[in-house]
């Protein structure tokens, strides 16, 4: 069995998506109990603490794009747990609000994301945590500019 090459690389981007794939596995794991991936799981929670709003709002919030977010919210949907909302202000776009079966699930996920964020953070320790997130920061920063 061949082990996976551990250096990092020189190209920034190849080491954050490394980075990007590792943390997904730790999550999608934690996660896995309730059957549901972390992407899934961070458009729930953050409908169900939004309320109400347009697909293209909460892609905002997730920063993420369009088509990466209506692939997750046709998942959700279809499992029941988030579904249309009917007042939209602007016919050309999509309402959605969380379900109970989607509150629900969000109660049950959360103390698992928490095992996951402690996880990351007693590996990496706190310092390194705040640091990451003022990478992540920073560098969204840059790619907005460039735009």
């Amino acid at each position: 069995m061949k082990i996976p090459n551990q250096n990092p690389s020189i190209c920034s981007c190849v080491n954050l998506r490394r980075a990007s794939r590792a943390i997904t596995r730790i999550y999608d794991k934690a996660l896995e109990p309730v059957d549901l991936k972390i992407t899934q799981y961070s458009v729930l929670a953050n409908v169900a603490r939004s309320g109400p709003l347009s697909s293209s709002n909460l892609a905002r919030i997730l920063r993420l794009d369009r088509t990466t977010l209506v692939r997750n919210l046709k998942s959700l949907e279809a499992a029941g747990f988030i579904e249309e909302h009917p007042e939209v202000t602007d016919p050309r776009e999509r309402a959605i609000r969380i379900t109970e079966a989607g509150r629900q699930m969000v109660e049950k996920a959360r103390p698992l994301w928490v095992q996951a964020q402690q996880q990351v953070e007693d590996h990496l320790g706190s310092a390194a945590l705040q640091q990451l997130t003022t990478l992540v920061t920073s560098l969204e920063t840059l790619s907005d500019h460039i735009a």
